[in-house]
């Protein structure tokens, strides 16, 4: 609080800022500010292609990002793109207009349902559901419906949830739009959610108990069965996130890999979320949350009785809805069909046990637990691994930094598979580079990484991340 301490403070955050924009505000000046006094007419589209052509290079560059295989002109893209377009200006909010779309929404709903066991007597034959924008808006709804939920069956007006600190941080999200507390527990020595420690955690405020399959950070599936077990006993809600695994991991069960129950055939589970726009080779933007029942699902809606407009009704956060991305959904699934999944996970599975056995061929490196599907996260107790992180920056890749502990990962899909030794080659350089010259490169991450993870006061460093995003946007 003192004058000339606090100035000097804020000075050196707006150097970390400055550094985590690393010339992006630059980039910024030359953007348009007001309309053009004339429209470009059809020649916009001409201006739009030159202007994406000054992107990064991600084909095959990219941890996770673009999960289909191929060129953007060509294949399931070419199919993808020509299934919005035919429904671009649609809305569902217009369900008497646009019957197509409704109907397409229901299918891509049922259809996910059935992959996450809705045809399972244990689930109750009352699986239900909607598409959203995205994994966080059905992480939202799924913790706002649960929350309204446990009020209405118990009382609960000061509700608390608990997740495992490997969950996403669309719960922080939640928790912070829904005035819901939030319990972090550590997860266990192999990086899996804690049973024990999240049952310790539950008192007479709990609505909400949190698993992953897998988890983003390190693609480890969290024991679900427990934890259905757990909530069942407690009576309260619990949410599967299968954003990543939903397409994944019911074909890798297909296929003979060892996956542990995870869907609405363990008993407990109350809600999913999957997402179609990942694995599911679908247009970005598009989700799916389901509910065990009806009772659960009617609290995601939000129903005004008393608007001059008239009488409204909404399932999800938003009211108007792109009907051009849920038929892309619908395209994807139809396209594609059981055989075709089965396919493209059998493709990504063994990349994902190549890029494995790679990393264990670098003594260097160890990977992080056990990966269940095809997140590989790895870690160094040698070298700094954001430094190899920044090397492999230079060379065109973009992998995720993590963090508790010190690592990097990457998620592997289509894109990956024609590049796989390119991407164990340019792995093996970068912690050579590291190992003969460590100390981190002009124009690296690794510094700020490094200092953001020993900086104790934890509110300093979400205040840098908030200036960034101000400053960014």
């Amino acid at each position: 609080m003192v004058p000339g301490v606090k100035g000097y403070i804020d000075a050196e955050k707006q150097k970390v800022v400055e550094k985590l924009q690393s010339g992006s505000k630059s980039k910024r000046d030359g953007w348009r500010s007001e309309l053009p006094k004339e429209g470009l007419g059809a020649a916009v589209i001409e201006k739009l292609k030159q202007e994406k052509s000054n992107d990064v290079v991600w084909q095959g560059k990219c941890s996770g990002t673009v999960y289909i295989g191929g060129s953007e002109s060509e294949g399931h893209f070419s199919l993808i793109n020509e299934a919005c377009s035919m429904f671009a200006h649609t809305n569902p909010l217009h369900m008497d207009v646009f019957q197509t779309i409704a109907q397409c929404e229901a299918e891509v709903v049922a259809m996910t349902a059935a992959l996450l066991g809705s045809k399972n007597k244990a689930s109750g034959g009352e699986i239900c559901g909607n598409m959203t924008s995205g994994g966080t808006e059905s992480i939202l709804l799924a913790v706002k419906s649960s929350r309204d939920y446990m009020k209405a069956k118990k009382g609960i007006k000061t509700p608390e949830m608990i997740i495992p600190e490997s969950a996403h941080s669309a719960y922080d999200k939640a928790a912070q739009y829904f005035n819901i507390k939030l319990r972090r527990v550590p997860v266990n020595k192999n990086f899996q959610a804690d049973v024990k420690a999240i049952r310790q955690q539950i008192n007479k405020n709990t609505v909400l108990i949190v698993g992953s399959a897998p988890g983003f950070p390190h693609g480890i599936i969290d024991p679900i069965e427990e934890l259905g077990e757990l909530a069942y006993s407690y009576g309260i809600c619990f949410h599967v996130d299968l954003c990543l695994g939903g397409f994944v991991l019911p074909f890798a069960r297909k296929l003979g890999y060892p996956i542990p129950p995870f869907d609405f055939s363990v008993k407990g589970v109350t809600s999913i979320s999957a997402d179609v726009h990942k694995y599911g080779l679908a247009p970005k933007g598009t989700s799916v949350v389901l509910y065990r029942n009806h009772d659960i699902r009617k609290h995601q809606f939000v129903a005004v009785t008393e608007w001059s407009g008239g009488l409204y009704v909404s399932p999800t956060i938003a009211g108007s809805r792109p009907g051009g991305l849920i038929a892309g959904a619908w395209a994807a699934l139809m396209a594609l069909g059981l055989e075709g999944y089965l396919e493209n996970t059998k493709a990504i599975m063994e990349v994902s046990k190549r890029i494995q056995k790679g990393i264990k061929e670098i003594p260097e490196l160890f990977i992080i637990g056990r990966p269940d599907m095809t997140i590989v996260a790895f870690g160094s107790n040698d070298l700094d691994i954001f430094e190899v992180n920044d090397i492999m920056s230079s060379k065109g890749w973009h992998l995720n930094a993590l963090q508790r502990p010190n690592s990097i990962h990457i998620c592997i899909t289509l894109q990956h598979a024609p590049v796989v030794e390119d991407f164990l080659r340019d792995l093996k350089e970068s912690v050579q580079t590291v190992k003969e010259n460590p100390g981190p490169i002009n124009g690296g991450l690794a510094p700020i990484y490094g200092a953001a993870g020993k900086i104790p006061d934890r509110g300093m460093v979400q205040e840098l991340l908030v200036n960034y995003m101000d400053s960014t946007c």
